[in-house]
């Protein structure tokens, strides 16, 4: 295929392209990461001075340098859908795509450089996300009136996001980590959370209708707007440092998410692989927040007493954010590649294996630190285990033209 052929297969719908960068990310991220954790634990070589703790750069990584991608992917794509508007073209999501890229480039540049090599890389990050909120705000603008509540509500969330990207940025070069904290609780809580249950509460009751043939599957907005709100009260009272509070915002959010797992049909799920995974991803964000409000409860009992470390947060990122993501990123390059919907053993494999990984992630965090050193290694190298063979799988359909020879 001719390199011309490639890059306009590539370049042909959004998710392509963003999908492609998050893929390379996936890989790239946890392989920072396992290097960065072997050094630090003795394992092989000697820690690096890198310019801003190692635990900040973890953190910007998995919430602005890889899931974002993703999200743009499918967001650039389903926001026309949902709102019967025109397709974004080209001329907008390739800038994106290559800002963002960019802005990755130098964030790894910048660790061997230094924190305005890094602040660069954000900076240039920042450029590409206001481009994907540009097009995301024309197609809200520009399409009839209808039912924007979750369009609006993503929009808002994806602003959040690039607040948050701000903040960071001011962070390395002020060189004050308060920033850097208020950059990442603002992407967990503001953006990520909001992000993840709007496109669950507006997708999973969809693809759960027409895998199972289940007409009217209920969403009730009323649980969807507890989520929402939850969310940001556990954003303010975490700004607030006032984490024995938790509970009061924490217990109703799973109690939310459970009661929508419930109402979707979580064990009728299970007989379809491709949405079980979209139904597990979501219930992971009930047990995650479960998880937070016993922790909040311990302390306020007790507060001297951090009885999980931070078993919730990766409960709710690799549990709940990467299976959502994997899902769905699975289903809209076998939807959008003209292949059908259906997977064979290694992919189910990998999911399985996803959530194998949140299990070992979380059990490092509950126990003593001398064990839960090589849980954090091992939850790591089976990451790699799992997404490797998923680039490998899907990374080539993103330059090639559709099985089915139709546009897009």
């Amino acid at each position: 295929m001719s390199t011309k052929k490639c890059w306009n297969s590539f370049t042909a719908a959004p998710h392509r392209v963003m999908f492609f960068g998050g893929a390379l990310q996936s890989m790239a991220v946890m392989m920072w990461w396992i290097f960065e954790m072997a050094a630090r634990y003795g394992f092989v070589g000697q820690p690096l001075d890198w310019p801003v703790a190692s635990i900040y750069i973890h953190a910007y990584l998995m919430v602005y340098g890889m899931l974002p991608f993703f999200m743009f992917g499918f967001l650039m794509t389903t926001f026309p859908r949902w709102m019967a508007g025109h397709e974004i073209p080209a001329r907008r999501y390739v800038p994106a795509f290559v800002l963002l890229m960019l802005g990755v480039i130098g964030f790894y540049v910048g660790l061997f450089v230094d924190s305005t090599m890094l602040a660069a890389g954000v900076i240039a990050t920042m450029a590409g996300w206001g481009v994907v909120l540009y097009a995301l705000l024309r197609v809200l603008i520009e399409t009839r009136p209808g039912d924007k509540r979750h369009p609006i509500v993503l929009f808002i969330a994806l602003g959040m996001g690039w607040c948050g990207l701000a903040s960071f940025a001011a962070g390395l070069l002020l060189n004050d980590a308060t920033y850097l904290n208020i950059s990442i609780q603002c992407g967990l809580w503001l953006f990520l959370l909001p992000v993840f249950a709007s496109v669950g509460h507006r997708m999973i009751p969809f693809f759960t209708g027409s895998a199972l043939q289940q007409p009217n599957v209920p969403r009730p907005l009323w649980s969807w707007w507890v989520i929402l709100a939850a969310g940001v009260v556990h954003a303010a009272l975490t700004f607030a440092e006032e984490m024995q509070w938790l509970w009061l915002c924490d217990l109703p959010l799973a109690a939310a998410v459970f009661y929508l797992s419930y109402q979707w049909g979580l064990r009728r799920s299970l007989r379809v692989p491709l949405l079980a995974v979209l139904h597990i991803g979501f219930a992971w964000m009930g047990i995650a927040m479960l998880l937070y409000g016993v922790q909040s409860l311990a302390l306020f009992i007790n507060p001297d007493t951090f009885l999980l470390g931070l078993a919730p947060l990766h409960a709710l990122a690799i549990g709940c954010y990467a299976t959502l993501m994997i899902g769905m990123a699975t289903r809209v390059t076998l939807g959008h590649s003209g292949h059908p919907f259906n997977i064979d053993t290694p992919i189910k494999l990998i999911f399985v294996g996803i959530q194998l990984v949140a299990l070992l992630r979380v059990l490092a965090d509950v126990l003593p630190m001398s064990a839960g050193h090589w849980l954090y290694i091992v939850a790591a190298l089976g990451w790699l285990a799992c997404f490797s063979p998923w680039v490998w799988r899907y990374l080539p359909t993103y330059w090639r033209p559709r099985a089915d020879g139709k546009p897009g």
